[in-house]
């Protein structure tokens, strides 16, 4: 190898290397979780298409807040359904965003105010697979929570991996839960986090009411 063919072939090396861990100057870059498109949409169509029809209509949705918070996303058509195309599509979307790992604030009332010492929980959808971790936070006076999760390549970094998670809020006052069901035990909350989701742009909002 001459001397100009081997200059090139570390910088190719340099630039591979820096690609995966980051510069030594900063923290390494995160990768996105590993899920495959077809396998994912194949799984969640299983889970929530009742119906057999091909189709996520806003009655199966109920049942996938994630999903149905990240509608307007995923339905590229327009048609106020959901395909396994379209889960597919939009998970590939993430992937090629390069984004692994994000900043994301949930801010939390209960009536109009700010919900103080509730635990927040953002539970992965079973169908992305085991590489997307479940991320928690506790809300400040204001009702806000900054969700962060121990990523394997980054302990102790703050942050929430891309993907579609059901949402729940807790919070137990002398052993008895103040939060009604329906935001905890039986959830009707989603989120979907994504470089262009409504959660990164505007924070996660989340407005209970206690009836």
């Amino acid at each position: 190898m001459n001397g100009r063919l081997a200059i090139v072939g570390l910088a190719l090396l340099a630039a591979g290397f820096l690609s995966v861990a980051g510069c030594s100057r900063g923290p390494a870059r995160v990768l996105p979780p590993k899920i495959d498109p077809s396998s994912a949409a194949s799984a969640a169509m299983a889970k929530y298409d009742t119906s057999k029809d091909g189709f996520l209509d806003a009655k199966e949705l109920e049942k996938a807040p994630a999903l149905r918070s990240a509608l307007k996303q995923i339905d590229t058509n327009g048609d106020g359904k959901i395909s396994a195309e379209e889960i597919a599509a939009r998970i590939t979307k993430w992937q090629d965003s390069k984004l692994g790992l994000a900043s994301v604030m949930a801010r939390v009332t209960l009536d109009g105010q700010p919900l103080e010492d509730a635990t927040v929980t953002f539970v992965p959808e079973e169908f992305l697979g085991s590489d997307v971790q479940k991320a928690v936070g506790k809300t400040n006076k204001g009702g806000a929570a900054g969700m962060t999760i121990e990523h394997p390549q980054t302990p102790g970094l703050r942050g929430v991996q891309p993907g579609l998670y059901r949402v729940e809020i807790s919070k137990m006052v002398d052993g008895k839960e103040t939060v009604p069901a329906k935001y905890n035990a039986q959830t009707t909350l989603g989120v979907e986090v994504a470089q262009d989701s409504p959660a990164m742009i505007y924070g996660a909002v989340f407005d209970l009411k206690s009836e």
